[in-house]
C-alpha cells in the first residue's frame, strides 16, 4: 500500500491446539508476505505448553505496555487457545493493535454450535445440525442417538471448537454414530453433527470492518474500510476423495480451487451477500472465510473461520489473489485494519 510507512508486526505462531503445526506454516507464509512488502517482522512462537517465546526464550509481557514495541500483532493461530478469543483478550490487555476478529467474535465463531445458533436467529440459511455435549452423551446416549435420527444419513460429526478438519468423521451407517461421537468428544467437550448437504462446496473471503463509520472524537478521524467479499471459489476434490478432509486441505494437489466458482450469477451474488451478512452478524472484523454449499440457486452457509489458513495451499489468500489483491498487499491490509480499529476504539471513554 504505497504512501504508508512500513509497519513493525509481531507475528504470533504455533499455539497450544492440535493445529500447532498448521499455524507455524501459516505464520511463516505471513512472515514472508510482510517482508516482501517491506515491513519488519518480530517472530513470537507459542509452544505446545502455551509459553510465548522470543528468540527461543520465554517472553515476559506487562499489561498496557504493548508487545515488543510492535505497531500491530498478527495472531496467525488456529483453533483453541488462539482463534477463540483467548489470545485476542491478552492482546487487548497489552493494549496492542492486532489483525483479525476481536474477543467476542472470535469466541462465537470458534464454537460451531453457538455460531449456528446465532445465524439461525439472524435468519441465515444453513445446514441442519445438532450439538452434543460430552456429559449428555455419557449419561443419555440412547436419547442422543434418537434425536440425531432426524438429520438422516450421511452426517458429519465434528469437534465443535476445532478447525482444519481435525477429528471429523463421516457417518453413513447408524452403528458408526457412537464411535464417531466418541472420537469427536475426545478432542472437545462439545460435538456438532451436521446433515450432509448436496451441491458444490464454495468458499468466499471477507475483508474489512463491521462498519465504515468515522470515529468522532479521534484526532484525526479514522476511516474504517467496509467489509467486502471476494470472488467465490469452488472446491474440487480428486476422483475417489469423498469430502474435504485434512489431507485435502494441506496436501499439495489434495484439492483444486476453481475461481470463479461454477455457479450462476445470481447464486454468486447470493454467496457474496451472505458471506458479508454472516461476517457482520457475528461481529467479525478484519477477515473471515465463509464456507457454503450451493445446489443450483439454493445457498446454505456451513461455517465461518475468523483465522483461515494462510499456507501456500490455503484458500483465503487464493480467493483474494483472484479478486485482485496479491498476498503481500493482503497481509498488509489486515495489519492496517487492525491498527485502524485500535485507533478508532481509543476515541471511546469506556
Amino acid at each position: 500500500m504505497s504512501g504508508c510507512a512500513p509497519l513493525t508486526v509481531a507475528v504470533l505462531a504455533g499455539g497450544r491446539s492440535s493445529e500447532h503445526d498448521v499455524s507455524l506454516a501459516s505464520a511463516e507464509a505471513v512472515r514472508r508476505g510482510l517482508l516482501a512488502g517491506g515491513h519488519e517482522v518480530l517472530w513470537v512462537e507459542i509452544d505446545r505448553d502455551g509459553r510465548w517465546l522470543w528468540h527461543g526464550e520465554p517472553l515476559a509481557v506487562t499489561p498496557g505496555q504493548g508487545l515488543l514495541g510492535a505497531d500491530v500483532a498478527f495472531p496467525v493461530l488456529h483453533g483453541p487457545f488462539g482463534e477463540d478469543g483467548t489470545v485476542q483478550g491478552t492482546l487487548e490487555t497489552l493494549d496492542v493493535a492486532y489483525a483479525g476478529a476481536g474477543v467476542a467474535a472470535s469466541a462465537v465463531c470458534m464454537d460451531k454450535v453457538l455460531f449456528k445458533q446465532l445465524m439461525s436467529a439472524a435468519g441465515v440459511p444453513q445446514v441442519p445440525y445438532r450439538g452434543v455435549r460430552a456429559p449428555r452423551w455419557r449419561e443419555a446416549s440412547a436419547e442422543v442417538l434418537a434425536d440425531l435420527e432426524s438429520l438422516g444419513l450421511p452426517v458429519f460429526v465434528k469437534p465443535a471448537h476445532l478447525g482444519s478438519s481435525v477429528g471429523i468423521v463421516k457417518v453413513a451407517e447408524p452403528d458408526r454414530m457412537g464411535r464417531a461421537l466418541d472420537e469427536a468428544l475426545a478432542h472437545d467437550e462439545l460435538a456438532i453433527v451436521e446433515a450432509m448437504a448436496t451441491g458444490l462446496e464454495v468458499e468466499c473471503g471477507v475483508l474489512g470492518q463491521t462498519s465504515a463509520e468515522r470515529s468522532e472524537g479521534a484526532a484525526p478521524a479514522v476511516a474504517r474500510a467496509p467489509a467486502m467479499a471476494s470472488e467465490p471459489g469452488e472446491i474440487v476434490l480428486p476422483s475417489g476423495r469423498e469430502w474435504y478432509d485434512f489431507q485435502a486441505k494441506y496436501t499439495e494437489g489434495g484439492m483444486e480451487l476453481v475461481v470463479p466458482a461454477r455457479i450462476s450469477a445470481s447464486a454468486r451474488e447470493r454467496v457474496r451477500g451472505l458471506a458479508v451478512d454472516a461476517f457482520l452478524h457475528a461481529g467479525c472484523e478484519g477477515l473471515a472465510r465463509v464456507d457454503f454449499f450451493v445446489d443450483g440457486e439454493r445457498v446454505l452457509v456451513n461455517e465461518l473461520n475468523t483465522m483461515p489458513g494462510f499456507t501456500p495451499t490455503s484458500v483465503y489468500a487464493k480467493l483474494w489473489a483472484a479478486s485482485g489483491v496479491p498476498y503481500p498487499e493482503l497481509v498488509e491490509r489486515l495489519c492496517r485494519l487492525g491498527v485502524e480499529r485500535h485507533e478508532a476504539r481509543r476515541a471511546y471513554l469506556y
